[in-house]
């Protein structure tokens, strides 16, 4: 699903649906907002478990979340945004928790100063090059990066979100989101170039 796109579109404004499910409490709001992106946070959900089963009961409970939080939003960024950082948080902390996953999410502008002064030299590998890749080999690719660098890929190209949209929903500096990409892109073109020469090895072989 498109950045900022309704499953389905409401009569309200999102404060005005807001302000009705806080207010009248009644489930059937609350259903209409459920409708509207449930679609669009189970796909996000998706990027970072990977399974179906785990994906739904993720979402899950991401809408007994913004049920809970529904207060606290007052409209001072779009609805799809909050729902966003919720989304993409919520799915952070999880994965950070399960004991399936050995590397966890780093966020914090501390640790992405240090990933900033680490940084290689090197020129930045254009979006022509990653569009260059054929689907099948790019969704391979993707899911053999770390979980937060196919998170900020598909931010960035996959909902065609700025970097300044990535800024407000990860709350971290925008020379961090710059950065993680960068390596990010880098990493998906290393992976690229690999790949190509085990696959011309097994043809000679």
């Amino acid at each position: 699903m498109m950045w900022g796109k309704k499953q389905k579109e409401y009569k309200y404004s999102d404060l005005e649906l807001v302000e009705l499910i806080v207010k009248f409490g009644k489930a059937h709001y609350f259903e209409v907002l459920y409708d509207c992106y449930a679609h669009f946070v189970y796909n996000k959900c998706f990027w970072f478990v990977n399974q179906e089963e785990e994906a739904k009961d993720l979402t899950q409970d991401i809408f007994i979340k913004i049920y809970l939080n529904l207060s606290k939003f007052k409209g001072n960024s779009k609805l799809s945004t909050w729902i966003y950082a919720i989304t993409v948080h919520t799915s952070i902390n999880y994965v950070n928790q399960s004991k399936t996953k050995n590397k966890p999410i780093h966020l914090n502008d501390q640790f992405y100063d240090k990933e900033i002064s680490n940084a290689s030299d090197g020129s930045e590998p254009s979006d022509a090059e990653l569009l260059d890749i054929n689907f099948k080999r790019l969704n391979e690719i993707l899911n053999k990066l770390p979980t937060d660098d196919k998170m900020l890929l598909l931010m960035k190209y996959q909902d065609n979100l700025s970097v300044n949209q990535i800024v407000e929903i990860l709350n971290i500096k925008e020379s961090a989101v710059k950065m993680r990409l960068l390596r990010a892109k880098k990493k998906v073109m290393e992976l690229q170039i690999n790949l190509e020469l085990a696959l011309e090895k097994n043809q000679i072989v």
